[in-house]
């Protein structure tokens, strides 16, 4: 190992693992915290034992980001319909005095902060291996499986991959990050040996990688290859018929591969530890756009109230068809985005060529030799008041200059989104908070949001920036 990479990931391991104090700490803090929703337990009669999961009881937790997850496991008595709220009141009596932040996952579950440690309180049903009736049921066998597994060196080795994601920005399971979960780094490393060889063996990845550290189906290649449509499949060693990479998006896979070639040739502590990008100032923020000479249009809209992976779920979904309806009508996309500070404010950013198109395109009409098509075509548009040339042969085809519909972007989206976009793809809650808030600002406009917000404010410094912060 050359000696600036060796000096980089001991300063790693030194700052993302917990001293022998910090480790007493937390694991008392969880133990307390258990005994607080068992006793809550036992006052209500309810059949249910507690388990403390995730990373503190795999010693696998980044020093800087403890997260205590505590488990209510569950009969499978208990009906799937009452299981998450039932168990959500039990978990907010236990939390009383902390601040809660209601998640939800498949079910409704509790995220609650306390000594600046974020906790998360979560049921699931007490099943055989296998037997599972809800997405959390697997994850005590998770631990189970993990935990023997790992030796001192192994914990730190994760830490120093979960850190690299972290620092690159792919870290995270959630549907805003769509990256990989702590789970599917402890495994990982686990099937690679240890951090360089992850990255190593990342560097080098194609198209499609399979990875089954159980050998669920060795021998049985193809049938994995035909279970599992994804760009990374990980096959989950508690459970064969999940992939535990499932949530990775082919963005963040991307990242990490390109991230990691970049690394290997010239290690950087800022990967692990990127610096907090600086928004422009009002003057470059208008220099550095106009320089450009794109257009930009921003839809504004007022927050909308769910959990984040709702929330994050159904601004993708409309950003996928808002970048469908404005290419439907011609007019030319070179980026697009969306911000939400997840509470009061969301904005869909659309960077155009131009926001002005001329009244006439130009239509395509069928080959000569296709007789009747084109007979048809003729009389579509031979006297058509939205004919404005032609129709005249060309190339061995007919074709026809018509009037568009929309030769204003600005315009188009008011009216394809005076009722919230319901016609055009976009997503029920978002359309109902577009259909009571929406404005749509063009260039300079936004620069009074932009003053206001500083986080929308370093989010869009970020877009005109245009590369990863740990490319330097």
């Amino acid at each position: 190992m050359a000696p600036n990479l060796e000096n980089i990931l001991l300063k790693v391991s030194k700052k993302t693992s917990p001293s022998c104090e910090e480790k007493s700490h937390l694991l008392a803090l969880a133990d307390k915290l258990k005994q607080r929703v068992e006793k809550v337990i036992k006052s209500k009669g309810i059949d249910a034992e507690t388990r403390v999961e995730g990373s503190v009881a795999k010693n696998t937790w980044l020093k800087d980001s403890p997260d205590v997850d505590i488990f209510i496991r569950v009969p499978l008595t208990v009906p799937l319909e009452v299981f998450g709220t039932l168990y959500l009141n039990v978990a907010k009596k236990a939390m009383q005095g902390a601040k809660q932040i209601e998640r939800f996952a498949e079910h409704p579950y509790l995220e609650a902060i306390m000594d600046d440690v974020r906790i998360n309180i979560v049921p699931c049903y007490r099943v055989e291996k296998g037997e599972w009736k809800s997405a959390t049921d697997r994850t005590p066998f998770h631990t189970d499986y993990v935990k023997p597994l790992l030796d001192k060196e192994l914990c730190n080795q994760i830490r120093l991959l979960k850190q690299f994601m972290k620092g690159i920005g792919v870290y995270g399971s959630e549907i805003k990050v769509g990256g990989f979960s702590g789970y599917l780094c402890e495994l990982l490393v686990l099937f690679y040996g240890s951090f360089l060889q992850v990255l190593k063996a990342t560097s080098n990845w194609k198209t499609r990688i399979s990875i089954d550290l159980e050998d669920h189906y060795k021998g049985q290649e193809d049938k994995l290859n035909q279970l599992f449509d994804a760009p990374l499949v990980v096959v989950d060693p508690v459970d064969k018929k999940r992939n535990a990479a499932s949530a990775v998006r082919q963005e963040c896979l991307d990242e990490l591969l390109a991230a990691t070639r970049v690394f290997l040739d010239k290690p950087r502590i800022d990967f692990f530890y990127p610096s907090k990008v600086k928004p422009f100032t009002i003057e470059r923020l208008a220099q550095t756009m106009n320089k450009r000479g794109s257009n930009f249009i921003f839809i504004k809209f007022k927050g909308i109230e769910s959990v984040p992976d709702i929330l994050w779920g159904q601004l993708y979904k409309s950003q996928r068809s808002l970048r469908k309806l404005v290419k439907r009508y011609d007019f030319k996309i070179i980026r697009d985005a969306v911000w939400s500070d997840e509470e009061d404010l969301n904005i869909f950013i659309l960077e155009l060529e131009q926001l002005q198109l001329p009244l006439m395109k130009m239509h395509l009409g069928p080959p000569l030799e296709k007789q009747s098509e084109c007979e048809r075509f003729l009389q579509k548009h031979i006297a058509s008041t939205q004919t404005l040339s032609g129709p005249r042969t060309e190339e061995g085809r007919w074709i026809v200059g018509t009037m568009r519909r929309y030769t204003n972007a600005v315009k188009m989206l008011q009216v394809k989104l005076k009722d919230g976009g319901k016609g055009v793809g976009i997503a029920e809650f978002v359309s109902l908070a577009l259909g009571k808030t929406f404005e749509i600002l063009v260039n300079e406009e936004i620069f009074p949001t932009y003053s206001f917000s500083s986080n929308f404010a370093r989010f869009m410094t970020e877009y005109l920036q245009g590369k990863p912060i740990w490319l330097a």
